[in-house]
């Protein structure tokens, strides 16, 4: 038995290497693209406005210290706060999340790529006020687009073949990466710096999944990627200053995030001589994640199920004054839907209802609509009949929308329902592939998008402010030459 250890140091792992090389040598050329991130800008921010209207989103947001005064603070929209970069990026990206509003990427791991804007925020912002300061040009909103274009590439790429949740970790481990990546870049990395950054967000540990899942959904939910966001700024600082890196992070027999968090209770890696134990890429890294990003343009709801509320609320005109006469109702569905928020039994809360299936389609069944609002205890507790119509539902899972919805050149998330009443008469089938929010409805669904947009504005800000944001906003060229502060100017109270 060996008593010593080969201490040769490695190389940093090829996976770290090909994120830093995107990063700093790639650049974005896809019109489609910068047009795609300009409106996700917009979506994003209306959804973390919106959030503000809820206590308990909000009692987690300022400094913490109160009365702390931040030198060139970032801002954190909708709000007074000028904080630390770090602490600026977990409101923002707890904010953004918080009402499951956001854009949506679906594959072999989920997971909402704008999560990512808490961080790019935060750092822009307050390293434009910065610049500013000591004479020098600050950074434009370009800047800001061009680095959610590539935080939405590299989570949504790691994502295409790589499946976390079924090894029990929780998405956000793709937002601490992504966003380390960006924020590391904005503070002017180089590729040692960028490599040592993105070493530790994959050492640091990560979250697990229970707090998604029955029965223990709660509203973490809402504010981890806001850590994520968080605490990739902090690691990027941290290698900022000078912070040695993990070369072997991935890699390392037995220490490594491979062997310690994926393979060993992943078939298809471990049992893989430890050399082939690597992410899978299905692409190279380019625009294609911003350019097929799925936007949530018309319920707040878990995206597996957004087809499914479209379709709920195209019956309900049919069903609205026979409720008491359903017999049952069959939901047919794809697997990822079934293993993620199909679910029986008493909801707890806000978080819970908003990742089930069931509830997700009873209430616009019953009212013809679906909003934040319909989450929360008061209006659960007086609609007893919502429970009532759960008990009805079946779900099936439809093998085509399966395999559709992990067809890359469909990425379809198809739902149907069908409604059976006490006489023996029936609705049709009712289906939807294609939300409102695909690339496949990208026409459609912008003057959705934009009206969305406007609406949240209008929780927080004047009407003449809002239109003035909305303006702004709808010019990509004048967008894009904007300085980010001057532009979070416009986002505080």
């Amino acid at each position: 038995m060996s008593t010593v250890e080969a201490n040769v140091r490695p190389d940093y792992d090829a996976e770290l290497q090909k994120i830093a090389d995107y990063m700093l040598n790639s650049r974005i050329e896809s019109d489609e693209a910068w047009d795609s991130a300009r409106l996700c800008l917009m979506d994003t921010l209306g959804c973390g406005l919106l959030a503000l209207r809820f206590p308990e989103c909000t009692k987690h947001l300022g400094p913490l210290v109160e009365g702390t005064v931040v030198p060139h603070g970032a801002r954190v929209p909708g709000t007074s706060f000028r904080l630390d970069p770090v602490k600026a990026a977990w409101d923002v990206g707890a904010i953004v999340r918080w009402l499951d509003y956001n854009d949506t990427w679906l594959a072999a791991e989920w997971g909402h790529p704008s999560d990512n804007l808490g961080a790019i925020l935060a750092v822009a912002d307050h390293l434009a006020q910065k610049r500013v300061a000591q004479g020098e040009a600050p950074l434009t909103m370009r800047d800001v687009l061009e680095a959610m274009i590539m935080a939405h590439e590299i989570q949504g790429v790691l994502a295409l073949e790589n499946s976390f949740n079924r090894v029990g970790l929780d998405h956000v481990v793709l937002v601490k990466v992504a966003s380390t990546a960006v924020a590391a870049k904005l503070l002017g990395a180089d590729r040692e710096q960028l490599l040592a950054a993105l070493s530790h967000a994959w050492v640091d540990g990560q979250s697990l999944r229970t707090y998604r899942h029955a029965p223990n959904a709660g509203s973490r939910k809402s504010w981890a990627a806001g850590d994520a966001t968080s605490r990739a700024v902090r690691l990027a600082d941290i290698a900022l200053r000078g912070e040695m890196g993990v070369p072997g992070a991935l890699s390392a027999p037995q220490w490594g995030f491979y062997d310690v968090l994926f393979s060993h209770t992943n078939r298809d890696l471990a049992t893989k001589p430890e050399g082939e134990r690597r992410f899978r890429f299905q692409r190279e890294f380019g625009s294609y994640v911003m350019e097929n990003i799925l936007f949530k343009l018309s319920f707040p709801a878990e995206f597996h199920a957004q087809t499914a509320c479209e379709a709920a609320v195209t019956l309900h005109p049919r069903v609205k004054g026979r409720l008491d006469e359903i017999e049952r109702i069959v939901i047919t569905t794809h697997e990822s839907a079934i293993r993620i928020i199909s679910k029986e039994g008493d909801l707890a809360n806000p978080a819970d209802r908003d990742h089930c299936l069931q509830y997700m389609i009873a209430v616009p069944l019953m009212l013809g609509e679906l909003t934040a609002e319909h989450y929360e205890d008061d209006f659960h507790a007086s609609h007893p009949e919502l429970d009532t119509l759960r008990s009805k539902m079946e779900v099936v899972e439809e093998p085509r929308y399966t395999r559709d919805y992990l067809d890359p050149e469909k990425r379809s998330i198809a739902n149907a329902i069908q409604i059976f009443f006490t006489d023996g008469t029936a609705t049709e089938q009712v289906a939807v592939e294609y939300p409102i929010g695909h690339r496949r409805r990208r026409g459609e669904g912008i003057p959705v998008l934009e009206a969305k947009f406007r609406r949240n504005l209008e929780t927080r800000f004047p009407r003449s402010r809002c239109e003035q944001i909305l303006a702004l906003c709808q010019d990509g060229q004048r967008l894009q030459a904007t300085p980010v502060h001057r532009f979070m100017d416009l986002l505080v109270i």
